[in-house]
């Protein structure tokens, strides 16, 4: 009968040990406890150390509060006829406040999200040219965030981004993309040689322009200074031969001006050979051809 009193006791010692380990439970920070009575949802506990029936609530699961990332990615066409990839991330959480509904209204809640992602994005690029998707990446989130924030909202869960990280054509339409960009960067390459060279022509143009004119100057310069000494030369052959006229003066000028002339050309070193069509003996007929064209010159001249 003693044996029977003992085990008894000890039974009911460890039945009340278990219920009082039974009524209490702790939460972790940034975790939500959803806490049922027999199969029904009775409440929602916060962080922290918690209190229950024993043998009755029990504590369902424990949901996490925490920013979750889902990676989708989604393949649809442009209005261009290209195939595009576009990897997006959805950042979400479960509202604290709405532990009830993230956890009973959504059986997958990811797949969920993703349906409403494909809704959106296939609502959106399609009308979209491949160029205008690459340069309407920040719409095409807003748009996706915007729509989620609506639809989930209403099952406990709240979108805090949505990323969409990269728009990926298919490989052979990226080759061409990358051709067409080469292309017009060489095209720009090769306006811009063409208006160096331009420059350098018509620089160069120009200061050849300069160069004759200022050779033109001198060549003015040079003749003017010729025809004053001749003119002070004949005046003193006059003052000494007082007899000769200003043709005789004339002549004699002329003529060695011109054998002046062949021998500064018999002087140069790429000269080995001077061929002439004349005589020693014919520079009478030299003197007055020179004469005839100079007569003839200034007749034309007046």
């Amino acid at each position: 009968m003693g044996i029977i009193v003992s085990v008894f006791v000890t039974l009911i010692v460890l039945v009340g040990l278990s219920a009082a380990l039974g009524c209490f439970y702790t939460v972790q920070t940034a975790q939500a406890a959803i806490i049922t009575r027999f199969g029904q949802f009775q409440r929602s506990a916060g962080p922290g150390l918690g209190w229950k029936l024993p043998f009755i609530d029990v504590v369902q699961t424990k949901i996490s509060l925490r920013v979750n990332q889902i990676a989708l990615t989604m393949e649809t066409k442009t209005r261009d006829n290209v195939f595009v990839t576009i990897p997006i991330s959805v950042q979400t959480r479960v509202r604290p406040d709405k532990v009830f509904e993230a956890f009973y209204s959504l059986s997958d809640p990811v797949a969920q999200i993703q349906a409403y992602v494909e809704q959106v994005v296939l609502g959106h690029v399609p009308g979209m040219t491949l160029d205008e998707v690459f340069a309407s990446q920040s719409s095409i989130a807003a748009a996706v965030k915007q729509e989620l924030d609506v639809d989930m909202s209403a099952f406990g869960y709240e979108i805090v981004n949505v990323l969409v990280t990269d728009i990926v054509p298919d490989s052979k339409v990226k080759a061409a993309m990358n051709d067409i960009n080469a292309a017009q960067r060489e095209q720009v390459a090769a306006t811009a040689r063409g208006e160096a060279e331009k420059i350098l022509v018509v620089k160069k143009a120009e200061a050849e322009a300069e160069s004759k004119a200022l050779q033109g100057q001198g060549i003015a310069n040079q003749r003017k200074a010729i025809i004053e000494g001749l003119g002070t030369s004949i005046e003193g052959f006059q003052k000494v031969m007082g007899e000769a006229t200003a043709q005789d003066v004339m002549q004699l000028v002329l003529v060695t001006q011109y054998f002046d002339t062949l021998k500064s050309i018999g002087e140069s070193d790429k000269t080995n050979t001077l061929f002439l069509s004349h005589s020693p003996g014919s520079v009478q007929s030299i003197s007055e051809q020179l004469l005839q064209s100079m007569s003839a010159a200034d007749s034309i001249k007046r």
